[in-house]
């Protein structure tokens, strides 16, 4: 199988590309979530940007982000919320993870209009985080319900991640402005 990793702008996403994404995570999620859709993926805000990771037409990695402007403290902050993170069950263990993390980290870096990368996550999966590059900061975060668009959630209890988006990320970590996060919108 050929492998080949695939950086795309949502809305130039091909037919082929978002069937083979439904295909990922509705192996993974369905059951329990339903069906995955690119635009509103399980109450999650969407990507802008898909890395994704191909063996020959099959999708076995994803990492999305969205680019928004939130506020951290008395800060306005401009990050690609992370999610979407995603290896298919047969890939695991293999180093897609690190190869599929590490093209979106980089994407992250090209992109002029972001400073950092921003994840909430559950704490058994923090750790693969922090192995490629994402740092925790300790915050309380508020954002728009997945379920009800008038009400706002506060969390306090889930880890959070940065990964500094410009060329000396442990320079620019020290940057990330202390207070209260409210990004604006929902999670990713």
């Amino acid at each position: 199988m050929t492998e080949h990793i695939v950086i795309v702008e949502h809305d130039t996403l091909s037919e082929s590309a978002s069937a083979a994404l439904k295909v990922l995570f509705d192996s993974e999620y369905r059951a329990e979530h339903g069906e995955w859709t690119p635009d509103r993926p399980y109450g999650y805000s969407p990507a802008d940007v898909h890395t994704v990771i191909f063996h020959d037409s099959i999708a076995v990695a994803h990492v999305g982000f969205q680019r928004r402007l939130i506020r951290v403290g008395a800060r306005e902050v401009t990050v690609a919320g992370t999610g979407g993170v995603l290896v298919h069950p047969d890939w695991r263990s293999d180093g897609v993870g690190r190869r599929v993390m590490a093209h979106a980290q980089q994407a992250m870096r090209d992109d002029d209009r972001v400073d950092f990368g921003y994840l909430g996550c559950r704490e058994e999966v923090a750790s693969f985080y922090e192995r490629t590059g994402w740092t925790r900061v300790n915050a309380v975060e508020r954002h728009v319900s997945m379920i009800d668009a008038n009400a706002t959630v506060t969390s306090t209890d889930g880890p959070i991640l940065i990964f500094a988006a410009h060329a000396d990320p442990g320079a620019r970590a020290e940057q990330w402005p202390p207070g209260d996060i409210d990004l604006n919108g929902t999670p990713w």
